[in-house]
């Protein structure tokens, strides 16, 4: 069920478009985990909760379809699209690939201020963890990330990484709600990650590492999906 409002949020009075803003607002809401997989899209609802009518949010709908996000299902209407589970792999064992490089290449340009940043957003996300709160993770994450691999010099590399996790992100930016035992996980392969930095390790460890690093997720997912399929 859509959750019900304390939190109505009107449609702003700016120069977006209602169905763009019903489009971001849906989104977003699935990209967060806040809509989950085969959950029925209740049109009335949302246009209730964004102030507009139902034309907008139909409209939002179509191009939601289009991005894979939503699906029509007999008897149920539009419903949140399930995990395409091959294409998540897919564009996980590329990002692997794309930061293990782009961090390798970063190594020996972190300063002591940014290992200290990522040794204080490890913690955080921990924190989130304890909290509950897998989507401040899932930005944490990302922050923890993109620290390190920005500073590759490559732009060409940056744009490659920034195509490829928008495109994941369609399928679930809060995959780690799924894979609660991974987080715990990933929170000590950052510990390696910075140590290695530290230690000014060789570049090709570093690169194996993170890799590895995405690599591991590819595997908690692929068990997490036998496991419900058995």
């Amino acid at each position: 069920m859509v959750k019900k409002n304390s939190n109505v949020k009107k449609l702003p009075k700016t120069t977006i478009s209602k169905t763009q803003y019903a489009y971001e607002y849906i989104s977003t809401k699935i990209l967060d985990g806040d809509f989950v997989p085969g959950q029925r899209i209740i049109i009335d609802q949302i246009a209730k909760e964004i102030g507009t009518s139902t034309i907008p949010i139909r409209e939002a709908i179509r191009n939601l379809e289009s991005d894979g996000l939503i699906e029509y299902k007999a008897y149920s209407g539009a419903v949140v699209s399930a995990i395409n589970e091959t294409e998540y792999i897919e564009i996980l064992s590329v990002i692997s690939v794309l930061e293990g490089y782009a961090s390798a290449l970063s190594a020996r340009k972190l300063t002591e201020k940014n290992l200290n940043e990522l040794m204080k957003l490890n913690e955080q996300m921990h924190q989130a963890l304890k909290q509950f709160e897998f989507e401040k993770f899932n930005q944490l994450n990302r922050k923890f990330h993109t620290i390190i691999f920005e500073k590759c010099g490559n732009n060409f590399l940056l744009d490659e990484i920034e195509r490829t996790q928008q495109r994941l992100d369609r399928i679930r930016r809060s995959i780690f709600t799924l894979l609660p035992e991974r987080a715990r996980q990933s929170i000590e392969e950052h510990q390696l990650i910075i140590q290695l930095f530290k230690e000014n390790a060789p570049l090709s460890k570093i690169e194996e590492e993170v890799r590895q690093h995405r690599i591991n997720t590819i595997i908690a997912f692929q068990k997490q999906m036998r496991n419900k399929k058995n």
